[in-house]
């Protein structure tokens, strides 16, 4: 039986000491650097650099090769974190039970923090697929246009900004859908969709993987959305309730906890579905749909 807890302690584990390396060690020598280590090293679930590994494993492809961009994705995720914690946009105290990069130095080092984040990570990707043999180099010019795509003015920007501008207002379902797509489900795409494409996935793979790339990304989202209702503070490591007073929309505001909590078990139910033509390797993919709400952090 797939023991998902001891996958995900080795991933995570290899994904932190690589993670570590691009930050300059242990003990980072610049103040920005510091800074940067503070906000990447704070824990995390690191769901994007797993499932960019589990959906390369899935097709046959090797860890190795796809750890730079598992970590460029970590990177450019926590860009978004420090920056959404700033007091211009969410103003949070506290991100993965630490005081948030902002708080714990200033804001305008957290401002540089999260630029330097998200320039680094396309370093990574660059020096990485210009290092690869020739005929792999297509694949990976693609992937780092999409990784662009997904976190840039058309993907997750465009998600962070309808979710502060439509604080307040009442949307529909599908303009909420429509919103989590693009500030959550974007970046979880590109993480499987990269592991896939540098593997040397086929068409048909590719497609089925981002089929259950949208499912688990949305499901992703709701189950957050149910956390910041009845999660555990001490677990989460940030404050419940704050959608609520802000005014966000969520699926709990709209279809009600229970409602929300069975539209995440038909996401997931969909997700399983796109991997039946994949053997075992799909394995952590198919347990990761599952903890994907059944996280309490």
């Amino acid at each position: 039986m797939f023991d998902l807890n001891s996958y995900l302690h080795n991933v995570r584990t290899q994904v932190d000491e690589t993670l570590q390396h691009y930050l300059g060690g242990p003990s980072p020598a610049t103040h920005i650097s510091r800074a940067m280590a503070y906000s990447v090293m704070a824990g995390g679930k690191r769901l994007r650099p797993v499932l960019c590994i589990a959906a390369a494993e899935t097709v046959g492809g090797s860890r190795e090769t796809v750890l730079p961009p598992a970590c460029a994705l970590e990177l450019i995720h926590t860009y978004s974190l420090i920056h959404d914690d700033l007091p211009a946009m969410d103003d949070d105290q506290k991100r993965r039970g630490k005081p948030t990069c902002h708080v714990q130095f200033d804001e305008a080092t957290a401002i540089l923090a999260g630029d330097a984040l998200l320039t680094l990570a396309f370093e990574i990707l660059a020096t990485a697929g210009s290092r690869c043999a020739s005929e792999d180099q297509k694949r990976w010019l693609s992937v780092i246009a999409q990784v662009a795509s997904a976190a840039g003015f058309t993907g997750m920007i465009e998600g962070q900004m309808r979710d502060m501008t439509l604080e307040g207002t009442v949307i529909s379902e599908t303009e909420l859908e429509s919103l989590h797509r693009l500030k959550t489900g974007r970046m979880i795409e590109v993480s499987v969709g990269s592991g896939a494409i540098l593997s040397g996935a086929s068409k048909p793979q590719q497609q089925a993987l981002h089929a259950y790339a949208k499912h688990i990304g949305l499901a992703f989202q709701v189950a957050d959305d149910i956390l910041n209702v009845k999660g555990d503070p001490q677990r989460l490591g940030k404050a419940i309730g704050t959608d609520r007073i802000r005014g966000k929309n969520t699926y709990p505001s709209l279809r009600g906890l229970s409602g929300a909590e069975t539209l995440a078990g038909q996401l997931v139910n969909n997700a399983l579905e796109t991997l039946d033509t994949f053997g075992n390797n799909a394995d952590p993919l198919r347990a990761i749909a599952h903890y994907v709400i059944e996280r309490n952090r």
